[in-house]
């Protein structure tokens, strides 16, 4: 399974469109420089804005400030796709499209939302990843508003931590099912991803008490690893559809018992609200393919 997980980690992850080409090491290397190129220029721009005043002055300082916060953490994300790129194999992984018009489970996964919705999304993801959490932070609380919580789509979690890069991964997930056998598993899944730089095995039972579990309970669930095996299912039958990045969503019609849903749309990556709005309205529309 880690050379899967190996596999799984640059296309979904980064959000960049996957292209097989001669040069795609090139045109990424060039991308990277590009954005690189750009913060520079940006702050050096501010820098040698004329001040003419002590309101400017202080307007300009304010800008810098704010201007070295957004080249941090876009930074931060370049620095992730670097290690991504670099630890890729030179072999492509195959495509998640295959996953269209498959057949995939979500028995006994967690579950929100209308168990008779005529969607279901399925999302495969992980507490370490950085386009995972920004996904939860900016636009799946408009999915949960605008589709769930209506009842037209049921959205279900399933796992993919990718190892190789994200050592706390794997633990995380095992956190959030252990938090789930005291009916707090949204809770602890909401936790993590709010705390993604503190995810470390040692940490997640204060994550724990701060939710309001009983933490023995729960660091007896941890301990044992119960849970190991059908996270490593969920990894197993990702990699089968050829969905090796995080965030991937799977959107299709519900399947009769509640236990399986028919790939209709593929989302990599940390897409904005109006992917998902599109592919739900296409699909919930009267003349969408039953």
């Amino acid at each position: 399974m880690e050379k899967t997980g190996e596999e799984g980690r640059e296309p979904g992850e980064s959000g960049i469109p996957f292209v097989q080409t001669n040069n795609e090491e090139k045109m990424r290397t060039k991308l990277i420089g590009f954005l690189s190129a750009c913060l520079v220029a940006g702050i050096a721009l501010t820098v040698s804005a004329p001040a003419q005043s002590a309101d400017d002055t202080a307007g300009i300082k304010k800008d810098i400030e704010a201007l070295k916060d957004g080249q941090q953490a876009i930074q931060k994300d370049l620095q992730e796709i670097k290690r991504l790129l670099a630890a890729r194999p030179a072999a492509g992984a195959p495509a998640p499209e295959q996953a269209l018009n498959a057949i995939i489970s979500i028995d006994g996964e967690p579950t929100k939302g209308d168990k008779n919705a005529k969607l279901t999304l399925v999302e495969f993801s992980e507490y370490q990843c950085p386009f995972c959490g920004r996904h939860v932070r900016d636009t799946f609380p408009n999915i949960d508003k605008d589709y769930i919580q209506t009842g037209k789509v049921k959205y279900v979690f399933r796992d993919l931590p990718l190892e190789s890069i994200h050592k706390n991964a794997f633990k995380a997930a095992e956190a959030a099912h252990c938090a789930g056998e005291q009916k707090k598993y949204w809770e602890m899944h909401d936790r993590l991803f709010a705390n993604q730089n503190a995810l470390e095995p040692a940490m997640l039972t204060a994550h724990a008490q701060a939710i309001g579990l009983d933490s023995k309970k729960f660091q007896a669930c941890l301990d044992s690893g119960k849970y190991a095996d059908q996270i490593r299912k969920d990894i197993a039958e990702a990699n089968k559809y050829g969905i090796t990045g995080t965030p991937t969503t799977v959107i299709g019609m519900s399947q009769p018992g509640d236990k399986q849903v028919k790939v209709a749309r593929v989302i990599r990556g940390a897409q904005g609200y109006n992917a998902f709005k599109a592919a739900f309205d296409e699909l919930l529309a009267p003349s969408a393919t039953k």
